[in-house]
């Protein structure tokens, strides 16, 4: 019969959460969870195959508190602008999070137009946003998508970092800026073409 859980999933997913926000996600070893646990390692391992299906309950964790940003922002006034609001914001409030989940090394690069699905799991949701509060076709809506989303994620990752920060008001300008010049461009290349179609 196989030892009894001293500890649930959640209560080691939650403390891994923990070390992470603290130190990253290399600091959460079989020991440290222990150690925060007040028990030896030995508990993880009973709930736990391994430390890399922790890592993974990690990950989904954080996905999980991102979601949680992404769905407050959708439900802003404006929802695009919302969301792009909201990813700064986590960026800022939980800096280790917004690193394990959009600053990890990747072995393979990809297009940024495929990046996005596979990053953010909200990503059709968040295009909705962009075609219906705007009217624009979905070539048009997943253009300005992704040109706002490597604006958006210099930001948050500048805020992640430490290396700048910014004021609500100053995020919020900036986007604003960027959104109505990448619109106006579309605009300008539609009234090119209707004026000259060959």
């Amino acid at each position: 019969m196989p030892p009894k859980a001293k500890f649930t999933r959640t209560e080691i997913v939650d403390t891994a959460l923990q070390i992470v926000r603290e130190q990253g996600i290399e600091a959460v070893t079989a020991r440290e969870l222990g150690r925060r646990l007040k028990s030896s390692a030995c508990p993880v391992f009973t709930v736990f195959a391994n430390m890399e299906e922790v890592h993974g309950e990690v990950i989904r964790g954080a996905k999980k508190l991102y979601k949680e940003y992404v769905d407050r922002g959708l439900a802003c006034e404006l929802p695009f602008r919302g969301v792009g609001l909201a990813y700064i914001a986590f960026a800022r409030e939980e800096p280790r999070l917004f690193r394990l989940l959009f600053m990890e090394e990747r072995t393979e690069g990809v297009d940024v137009g495929h990046i996005l699905p596979l990053i953010d799991e909200s990503y059709e949701r968040i295009l909705d946003s962009v075609r219906s509060s705007y009217g624009l076709p979905a070539e048009e809506a997943a253009w300005i998508y992704r040109h706002l989303w490597v604006y958006t994620h210099g930001i948050g990752t500048l805020c992640a970092t430490g290396v700048c920060d910014f004021s609500g008001e100053e995020i919020q300008r900036m986007m604003a800026e960027v959104f109505r010049g990448l619109l106006m461009q579309r605009r300008n290349e539609e009234r090119r073409r209707e004026n000259d179609p060959d």
